[in-house]
């Protein structure tokens, strides 16, 4: 039995790596990230320091730079195939495109490493029983997301729902063991993200900052055959043009730190 562990290297994922390190969990085989060539750079930085403290190996994997090929699409002809961006309608509706970059830039080279670490040749077909667990990081609160392999030799897991780990837990986890907390791992110009992380992607990494920015004035320059304008950001506004700032830089008032006791809230 093959065990890998599918290393986002973000919380969850981070979380289940160095538990397995500290021997709380097995020690898988290996770890494989999918790179997308659009990670934020403190991911890079943090799957860095990762592995130079895992005591076992760490494959990077990719299927290409998602964004230059969102950049370098003809006519973006097949660009909802890729991000699930935000789309405003002719008839003024608002839409969102079909998301396949997680298949194609995530799970498919996970699996081409899977196959290749068994030695299976092109073209030859996966075993007919489980020979491959693998670990997904998906904790208690995104119970929703499980899914089970499509492919009858690979059986997937989560160790930290079977463990009742939150989110919330497993970054007590990494801050009670002295460990950094990872920063979220998802492409520059994803659009799943809200202002609060947008604004961090602006305030901490310029470059990728940039390269949201770009994309996202490139994804309006036409959609190929679809109809519609699309957007990252899902107030339907160009990314430069939205106001990210916080409540407090608005000038709404904090009453939790003012003179009423938020007890009306309760």
């Amino acid at each position: 039995m093959l065990r890998i562990l599918s290393l986002g290297a973000g919380v969850q994922s981070s979380t289940l790596a160095l538990m397995a390190a500290r021997g709380e969990l097995p020690v898988p085989d290996c770890a494989i990230f999918a790179d997308t060539k659009a990670e934020p750079a403190a991911v890079y930085t943090h799957l860095a320091w990762l592995r130079s403290v895992l005591p076992f190996p760490v494959h990077t994997v990719s299927a290409g730079d998602l964004r230059i090929e969102i950049l370098n699409m003809p006519g973006r002809t097949h660009i909802g195939a890729r991000p699930p961006f935000y789309v405003m309608n002719p008839d003024g509706s608002r839409g969102i495109l079909r998301r396949q970059c997680t298949g194609d830039f995530k799970v498919e080279p996970i699996q081409q490493k899977v196959r290749e670490l068994l030695g299976l040749k092109p073209r030859q077909h996966w075993p007919k029983h489980v020979v491959v667990e693998q670990w997904i990081g998906i904790s208690r609160d995104e119970a929703s997301r499980m899914k089970p392999s499509r492919i009858p030799a690979i059986r997937h897991c989560w160790p930290l729902i079977d463990a009742g780990m939150t989110r919330h837990l497993c970054e007590r986890w990494l801050a009670s063991h002295g460990y950094p907390l990872p920063p979220k791992s998802a492409c520059t110009f994803c659009p799943y993200r809200s202002d609060a992380g947008w604004r961090q992607l602006r305030d901490s990494d310029s470059d990728g900052w940039n390269d949201a920015l770009e994309v996202d004035r490139a994804i309006r320059s036409g959609a190929g055959n679809l109809e519609g304008t699309l957007y990252l950001h899902d107030s339907l506004m160009p990314l430069e043009l939205v106001d990210l700032s916080t409540a407090a830089e608005r000038g709404q008032p904090n009453l939790f730190e003012n003179e009423c006791e938020g007890l009306c809230g309760v």
